[in-house]
This record gives C-alpha cells, sequence and structure tokens, in this order.
C-alpha cells in the first residue's frame, strides 16, 4: 500500500525589516545615554551632589563619546572594519561599564569614569547604527535616518520611563536595567549583520581625505547647522526634570510623576522625527531642518519669556512642542551630510560631525547646570542661541528640495 508522504506545514515567522531591527537596537543601546540622569535626584541625596555634579556625570559621557568617535573617524575604523561588529562589541561593553556605575561607584570621581567608557562606547553604537541604516537603505536615507534617531531619542527618554515603572527600585536596579537592554541590542545586530551596499575603505589617506571633503559647500552647511542644533539639544534633555520640577507644572509632584513628564517631554522627539521624515519626502531635508530649528527656538524664546506667568497646561503644551522639534532636525542634517559625501567616507564624516557637535553639547550642558542654581529657569536663554546660529550656518540648503 503506497502512502503519500506529506511534509509537515510550514509556520511563517514574521521577520523585522533591517531598518526595523536597526532601530529598536538604537532604542535599546542608547538607554545607557541618560541612565545616571534618571536617578540624579537618588544620587544627589546618596553622595551629596549638586545640579552642577549631575552635569559633570553627564559632560562625562559626552567627552568619552567625543574622543571614541574622533578616533573612528581619523584612523578609519569606522569604514574600515564591518559596522554590525563595531556596534556589537560597543553595546556588550557599554553594558557592562554601565553596569560598573552601579555596583562599584561611590562618588563623583569614580562615577565620571564608569560614565565616561559608557561614553567611549556609545561611539560605536549611535554613529555605527547610521552607518548600518546606510548600508541597508541608501536610496531612503532621510527618513530611514529619522526612525534611528527617533529610537534615540526614545533610548533618551527611557530611563526615565524606567524610574517611573520602578519607582521602588533603588537606582542602581534602574540603571542596571538599561546594561540588559543594551545587551539585547547586540543581539539584534549580532543576528541581522551588515547590509549589501556596505563600502569599505582599504587604503589611501584617510584623515586627508575627509577634513578635505568638508571643504564642499553642502557638507559645511550640513555641519554648520547640525551644530547649532548639538547647542540646544543636549542641555534641553539635561534640564527638562528641572524644568518641571521648578515651574508651575512641578507643584508637588512627587518624584515618580516628574519622571513621567520627563519621559513624555523627551520621548515627543521621537514624533518629531518620524514627521520629520515623512515631510522630508515632500519638501525636502534642508527645509524640513530649517523649520524644526526655527519652531525650536520660538518654543525657547516663548519658555524663557513666559514660565513665570503662564499656566502649568500651557507650560507642559510648550515642553512637549520643545521636545518634539529639539531634534527633529537632526537625522535631516545627517542626511544631508551623508549624500554630500563620497560614500567610502561616510562613517567617518557622521563620525566627525557627531564628535565636533557633542563637543558643543560639553560646554552647553557645562553652562546650563552650572548655572542653575543661581539663574533658575532662566538658564533656557543660554540655549536660545544655538537654533538660530543653526538657521544662519543652513542656509544654504533652505532652498533645495532633496527628496529621501
Amino acid at each position: 500500500m503506497n502512502q503519500t508522504l506529506q511534509s509537515s506545514p510550514t509556520v511563517a515567522i514574521p521577520r523585522l525589516s533591517p531598518v526595523a531591527t536597526i532601530a529598536i537596537a538604537q532604542l535599546l543601546g542608547t538607554s545607557l545615554w541618560f541612565s545616571a540622569n534618571s536617578a540624579a535626584d537618588d544620587l544627589r541625596r546618596a553622595w551629596n551632589l549638586s545640579v552642577a555634579d549631575i552635569g559633570i556625570l553627564t559632560d562625562a559621557v559626552q567627552l568619552g563619546f567625543i574622543l571614541a568617535t574622533l578616533i573612528f573617524a581619523l584612523s578609519g575604523l569606522a569604514d574600515r572594519f564591518h559596522p554590525s561588529r563595531i556596534f556589537v562589541v560597543c553595546a556588550l561593553l557599554g553594558a557592562a561599564f554601565n553596569a560598573g556605575f552601579a555596583w562599584f561607584s561611590t562618588g563623583i570621581a569614580t562615577g565620571a569614569v564608569f560614565r565616561f567608557l559608557v561614553g567611549v562606547c556609545l561611539a560605536g553604537v549611535y554613529p555605527i547604527g547610521m552607518k548600518l541604516i546606510v548600508t541597508w537603505a541608501p536610496e531612503r536615507t532621510g527618513s530611514a535616518l529619522a526612525y534611528l534617531v527617533a529610537m534615540l531619542t526614545l533610548g533618551t527618554a527611557l530611563p526615565h520611563l524606567l524610574r517611573l515603572l520602578g519607582a521602588a527600585w533603588s537606582w542602581q536596579h534602574v540603571i542596571l536595567t538599561s546594561s540588559f537592554l543594551a545587551v539585547l541590542a547586540a543581539l539584534l545586530i549580532y543576528i541581522l549583520g551588515d547590509g549589501p551596499h556596505l563600502v569599505r575603505r582599504t587604503g589611501g589617506s584617510h584623515s586627508h581625505g575627509i577634513l578635505h571633503a568638508f571643504t564642499a559647500r553642502d557638507l559645511r552647511s550640513a555641519a554648520l547647522g547640525y551644530f547649532g542644533h548639538m547647542w540646544e539639544l543636549y542641555a534641553f534633555w539635561t534640564i527638562v526634570p528641572l524644568l518641571i520640577v521648578h515651574t508651575s507644572l512641578g507643584g508637588n509632584l512627587p518624584r515618580s510623576r516628574v519622571s513621567g513628564l520627563a519621559f513624555a517631554v523627551i520621548a515627543a522627539g521621537a514624533i518629531g522625527c518620524v514627521l520629520g521624515g515623512r515631510f522630508s519626502h515632500k519638501f525636502g531635508s534642508g527645509r524640513v531642518a530649517a523649520v524644526s530649528l526655527a519652531l525650536s527656538g520660538l518654543c525657547c524664546f516663548t519658555f524663557a519669556l513666559g514660565w513665570r506667568a503662564l499656566p502649568s497646561i500651557a507650560i507642559l503644551a510648550i515642553l512637549l512642542a520643545w521636545g518634539a522639534t529639539v531634534v527633529a532636525d537632526s537625522p535631516q542634517f545627517s542626511a544631508l551630510s551623508a549624500r554630500a559625501c563620497p560614500p567610502e567616507l561616510i562613517g567617518a564624516a557622521l563620525a566627525i560631525q557627531i564628535s565636533v557637535g557633542f563637543g558643543i553639547t560639553m560646554v552647553s550642558i557645562a553652562a546650563v547646570t552650572g548655572l542653575f542654581d543661581r539663574w533658575g529657569v532662566n538658564v533656557v536663554w543660554i540655549l536660545l542661541p544655538g537654533p538660530l546660529l543653526g538657521l544662519i550656518g543652513c542656509y544654504p540648503q533652505w532652498s533645495k528640495t532633496h527628496r529621501t
């Protein structure tokens, strides 16, 4: 008797697209960035810290990030090695150093060392994530990078959400959760690998080539706009909880509610990035970046002028709008830079642009945190020159309609 052998039915397992995978990995990996800031109140009590000391911990991350991105850029590491491997190694090391901060730090000195090392590792997560996006979706750089920066924004806000959800947790457990998420990010990129459009540089004077690339007007104007944007962005993110507590919005809110509002304000930037990516298809990255800068500057000016008199609902509305617009231009500036740069130098060009931008953030973060005890909420005036000068710097891009 003949029997017909039938293969068992297969079940299709849905897979994320490469862009979605990289974006989620960016979300998880960049939760390391502000993990210490989410526990700022606990750290201030445990270590007897001031607002300026919290600024030092934040700047330690920025300094590590800057030095590492410069090394990636000028040595050519970003374009000579597989970006997926760089991402995996850096995410795992970042998770380890972040855990070291939670387990072994005893004060501002040891804490700053661990935060510096976390910043070094983040140089292999954020700009290398951009490089990975280009290797998978070069034909839609602006919109793809918009999703990536949206995830960076959510990753920055995520520790505040963890603080809200784990209100009863110790600050060490909140920070360790970010390390766990970074390990998951490494696993996702390890499975995904590099895209089919990867271009690796194999020889030549790399540092001369990348520095010469910035003499091009398009790349230079995109970089200048980005630098103005960076003066405002990270300093704003750093003081969001302080702006909530020290205005009518704060009132007698418990710590967990402050963390929830801080998460909402910063996470609003993810929506701004996605909308900016959609609009870039129609209006071009240059125009979207300019509008975002203008709206962010308007929010800054309105908040600085009216925070004493405005009711809490108006304060919240301005902060949410500010949070949405303050980062929406970032992926568009990166897309403009990527298009203005030779393909074999994209990784290094983005790395050096980002490293200079983060150098600028160190100054603005130190300024707003160092002066907060003296000026209070009025320190937001310090942020206003960023979007104004950024608009002037990226003016050559306004009239263009690059579609992405």
